[in-house]
């Protein structure tokens, strides 16, 4: 066991620097000058050539590329990954100070779209080729293929505008959640739904529910007790994927329902060309999906007892 973990820590550290490279490389493949970007918000219309050249020393774009990529890199090992041109402040302060907001969303989300799948799946598999299992696809594929914005906007009109039963934007109170929360719950119950029905029809068909029945164990005992456990590995290894996608930042949703989360902040950051944060935006968008990755392969020693006695990823 202590072998697997040891396996799945250290495949993290060239996806990291892979991350790494690809957040620094924006920068460079990014169009226009954050020089002179930098000097207009400033104030200065038409900077001039001495101070372009000033304010490229000061912020070490004089340098060539791989010096400035070793550097940063450096940096960012040490918990700083810059100041943001935009606002001056420190680009890790202000994604940790806007993250919890990120976090809520997202977790709110995963729940509430773990709550409408995992019984709708269930029941679309032991009802398979039945009204129930035909209901359930189709609700499945509207939602999976409903594009977020739509919704969101379909969810502001209906709840917001018509009915005046929730507020539109901003993150004041707990009702101020309920539509974000939803319009990407919608997207992950899908997908979830789907995985669920698929991942108990296979478990379904193995001998050992046939053995189980046989020996008299009651239907709710076979599906909890057996199949529903065997299928969670699937399940978990889903809802993180999608988990550290919202975590990363659910731009379109927290843009529409202006919701202070990291989302926003790219967004505004794109707009105003702030390369500082862009580049630290996805490194640390990066690290988060690494850290859930690994906890759900961490997850997999309690889930799936092959990872325990096989003594690895082999084994799992």
């Amino acid at each position: 066991m202590r072998r697997y973990v040891a396996q799945r820590v250290l495949s993290l550290v060239p996806v990291w620097l892979g991350i790494s490279i690809l957040a620094f490389g924006l920068s460079l493949a990014a169009p226009g000058d954050p020089v002179r970007q930098t000097l207009q918000q400033q104030g200065i219309d038409a900077p001039s050539a001495e101070q372009v050249a000033a304010m490229r020393r000061e912020l070490g774009l004089d340098q060539p590329p791989p010096v400035r990529y070793v550097r940063w890199l450096g940096d960012a090992l040490r918990g700083d990954l810059g100041r943001s041109y935009r606002t001056g402040e420190p680009v890790l302060q202000s994604l940790i100070d806007r993250f919890p907001r990120t976090a809520e969303l997202a977790i709110s989300a995963v729940l509430l779209g773990l709550v409408l799948a995992l019984p709708l799946g269930v029941l679309a598999a032991l009802h398979r080729g039945r009204a129930l299992d035909h209901a359930s696809r189709i609700a499945a594929l509207v939602g999976a293929s409903m594009p977020s914005f739509w919704l969101a906007y379909l969810l502001i009109i209906a709840f917001a505008v018509q009915l005046r039963l929730l507020p539109v934007a901003g993150a004041a109170t707990p009702q101020h959640l309920i539509l974000p929360a939803l319009t990407l719950a919608v997207g992950a119950g899908a997908i979830l739904t789907r995985l669920t029905r698929s991942a108990m029809l296979e478990e379904l068909s193995h001998d050992y529910v046939r053995t189980a029945r046989a020996k008299g164990l009651s239907e709710r005992v076979v599906v909890r007790g057996h199949v529903l456990r065997n299928a969670l590995g699937a399940i978990v290894t889903v809802t993180g994927i999608r988990l550290a996608a919202l975590l990363g930042g659910a731009v379109i949703v927290e843009t529409i329902f202006a919701w202070p989360g990291i989302g926003k902040y790219l967004v505004d950051s794109i707009t105003a060309r702030d390369y500082p944060t862009i580049q630290g935006f996805v490194l640390f968008a990066g690290s988060v999906v690494l850290l859930i990755n690994l906890a759900v392969d961490l997850s997999y020693i309690r889930l799936d007892p092959r990872v325990r006695l096989g003594g690895g990823a082999s084994g799992h």
